[in-house]
């Protein structure tokens, strides 16, 4: 699917696939003169990402971010907790995302890391039409338990 960027009244974009940049968290999935706009933000791509990721055998979880829980605790921002540790970029309609990792004790970190990306954008893909380009893993521990 190509990206589009509609032009109100002119009739371009007319009951389309045209994506535009709306600000920095959401984009506009689908326009249409008629019925009107599809807006998807940002956290919503990552908590799609994060379920994506648990759903992996050898994910322990998805690790949160320090900032994001030193933020959480002063009451500074209130983000989901199954997406702390995902971070997605919607621009143009294309997805970047970068996810933060525990794995379980006796898995192989590169296939489960592989594993991760390919359900991600998988996942992200097909619940949302925009294309994925980047899914970066970081696995930062692993759980003994």
């Amino acid at each position: 699917m190509a990206a589009k960027t509609s032009s109100r009244g002119t009739g371009a974009g007319k009951a389309g696939t045209a994506r535009k940049k709306t600000d920095k968290s959401t984009v506009v999935l689908r326009t249409s003169e008629n019925i009107g706009e599809v807006f998807i933000a940002d956290d919503v791509v990552a908590n799609i990402a994060a379920l994506a990721a648990q759903e992996v055998e050898g994910v322990s979880s998805v690790a949160p971010s320090a900032t994001g829980e030193m933020m959480n605790k002063v009451g500074l921002r209130n983000a989901s907790p199954s997406s702390k540790g995902v971070k997605a970029e919607i621009l143009g309609g294309v997805v970047r995302i970068g996810i933060a990792l525990v794995v379980k004790y006796g898995y192989p970190v590169p296939s489960i890391g592989q594993q991760v990306q390919a359900k991600v954008q998988n996942a992200v893909e097909n619940m949302t039409g925009l294309k994925v380009n980047d899914v970066n893993v970081r696995v930062i521990g692993v759980d003994v338990n």
